[in-house]
């Protein structure tokens, strides 16, 4: 027996090439203890795409943007933060949180969790053998990522955060005020700005193929700089003056200017493994529990009798796929709670008696425009797996956005200009980036720029933009970024804190019922009593001006403040 043994430990030796090694049992081949800039800045990107964007996704971090969507009624659902429910134990919350301070990446999933400590570590390496071309990438995509925590949680650990891997070792890092970390990031952007600039420095590796956001250009990730700080400081303008920092990057020429400028987080088509958009990832069955927000609908459809009124969104069949068609003979698989023609979904907040049926073959689900999905061809057809590609990207900040925030300057009075004039130009831009999307995630899909639905669209909000008062003007403009940054709800929650717009479903409010004067009445299915009764809404909490800070950083974290009042605890620069 003593010599079978000698003989496997032998071969097990040659087998390993080399017997130190394979005897040096402190190491784990599974887990270096080093690794190179060029393998951390993909992980760190794609960290961030996946707790900002939506969730569904089996691979890791979980998506905020699947609560905010829902907070900002484009969609709708039957989980917790339907009737603005979550709580500090929300799934979504707190994964997208630990997605963005774990210090270690979750059992199975190495590349979508620790995207702060992933650029700690990149800045470090990078400063470190000179390659500051990814120091200053690193710095930049920190500062964004720290921009974003501000704006939904108020105060966050920062200073102090992800330095339990350095010489510090804080494994309780305190909160930091926001107001006293905003300037710091727009400073952090200036440096990551001079590095990936700096013509004196080593740059023994440079970004390509591994950045995910721009193949390595330095000229985009300078125009992303300057357009994340043009963002900040549009969301700090009732805070302070900001008039000549705004002037002065309108004025340089290095900002976003074209479609292909903009942070989008591009996903591919591949199944295993999974590279798509997570809002795809699990289509079909990931859309069961995300309804179309009855809300969102009516106003792209022209019914809301406030805003954008009579006027159709060209947008529609890009945006949402409907399963059934409008004829009265397709049939929906139970009652339906909100039906208007083909499209099938739920109230925010409902406890209607047809709120909980399956209708996972008749409900609307996400179209091209945000998931990837499938075009609405009219077909009425049961969606599949392989409906569409999920192959639409992340769009966190574009082109059409600068545009908007442009136009909302010039209304503020912080930037001159006419605000029509980048206004039309916006609503081009909105339109020209669904053809963009499209053409990654639906190429056989019809082109949107050029039609004429395009231009009647087009035409028609701009002549009651013409005519409309400033705030009108201020409500247009919100709600028209809303409309476009559908697929992304970070910056659409921080826009309608801090402006009031764009104007939100309120099932308190008696003019907003399902068949209130502003919502139009149901249009029901013929082929099923009852569907056009009045359907009962309630709102269990008022509505969160910032997010509760997770339970488990509470419970774990010593240095933690007591939990917040979520509907009366302001961001800095909530003033409304």
């Amino acid at each position: 027996m003593k010599k079978s043994i000698i003989y496997i430990v032998a071969i097990l030796f040659m087998a390993s090439g080399c017997t130190k090694d394979f005897l040096d049992i402190n190491t784990d081949p599974n887990n270096p203890t080093d690794i190179s800039v060029n393998q951390l800045l993909p992980s760190a990107e794609r960290g961030l795409a996946s707790v900002l964007g939506y969730t569904n996704d089996a691979r890791g971090a979980r998506g905020i943007s699947t609560v905010l969507s829902v907070y900002m009624h484009q969609l709708s659902t039957r989980e917790s933060h339907d009737q603005y429910g979550a709580t500090s134990s929300e799934f979504n919350i707190n994964g997208s949180w630990n997605g963005m301070y774990s210090p270690q990446a979750s059992q199975g999933s190495p590349d979508y969790v620790g995207c702060l400590q992933n650029l700690e570590i990149l800045i470090e390496k990078g400063e470190k053998d000179g390659n500051l071309k990814y120091a200053g990438i690193g710095k930049i995509l920190k500062a964004y990522a720290f921009s974003i925590l501000v704006d939904l949680y108020g105060d966050v650990p920062f200073s102090e955060a992800n330095k339990f891997s350095t010489e510090d070792k804080i494994l309780y890092p305190k909160f930091d005020k926001g107001d006293e970390i905003y300037p710091q990031l727009l400073a952090m952007l200036d440096a990551g700005i001079a590095d990936i600039n700096n013509a004196g420095a080593k740059n023994a590796l440079t970004p390509a193929t591994d950045d995910l956001f721009y193949q390595g250009s330095v000229a985009k990730w300078e125009k992303a700089a300057n357009t994340i700080k043009l963002k900040l400081y549009n969301q700090i303008r009732l805070t302070k003056d900001v008039s000549a920092e705004v002037k002065a990057l309108l004025a340089s020429g290095k900002i976003f200017a074209s479609t292909t400028d903009g942070l989008m987080f591009n996903y591919g088509t591949s199944i295993s493994p999974d590279d798509r958009n997570p809002a795809y990832s699990d289509y079909p069955a990931g859309q069961k529990g995300n309804y179309i927000s009855p809300w969102f609908w009516s106003i792209m459809n022209g019914y809301n009798a406030s805003v954008l009124t009579g006027i159709k969104d060209p947008r529609l069949p890009f945006y949402f796929y409907k399963q059934l068609t409008n004829a009265a003979t397709s049939a929906a698989q139970n009652a339906t709670e909100f039906r208007d023609g083909g499209f099938v979904s739920i109230y925010f907040g409902s406890v209607g008696r047809n709120r909980d049926w399956s209708q996972d073959a008749s409900m609307t689900v996400l179209g091209v425009y945000p998931a990837g999905g499938k075009y609405d061809d009219q077909s009425g057809a049961k969606i599949s797996a392989t409906s569409g590609t999920g192959a639409a990207p992340l769009k966190l900040l574009t082109y059409a956005d600068r545009l908007y925030i442009e136009a909302e300057l010039i209304n503020a009075g912080l930037a001159t200009g006419d605000a029509k004039v980048v206004f039309d130009k916006a609503l081009t831009e909105s339109l020209a980036l669904v053809d963009y999307v499209s053409g990654k995630a639906a190429p056989t899909a019809p082109k949107l720029v050029g039609t004429a639905a395009a231009n009647d669209y087009k035409t028609k909000v701009s002549t009651a933009f013409a005519a409309a008062t400033k705030e009108k003007q201020l409500e247009m403009i919100m709600t028209e970024k809303w409309i476009t940054s559908f697929g992304f709800s970070v910056d659409q929650y921080t826009d309608y804190r801090r402006t009031g717009y764009p104007i939100l479903f309120n099932p308190k409010d008696a003019t907003m019922a399902p068949n209130g004067s502003v919502q139009p009445p149901v249009k029901g299915d013929p082929t099923i009593s009852g569907d056009q009764a009045p359907v009962p809404v309630q709102l269990s909490r008022d509505y969160p001006r910032s997010l509760p800070w997770p339970l488990e950083e509470l419970q774990v974290n010593s240095s933690a403040p007591a939990q917040k009042v979520p509907s009366t605890y302001k961001v800095f620069w909530d003033k409304k």
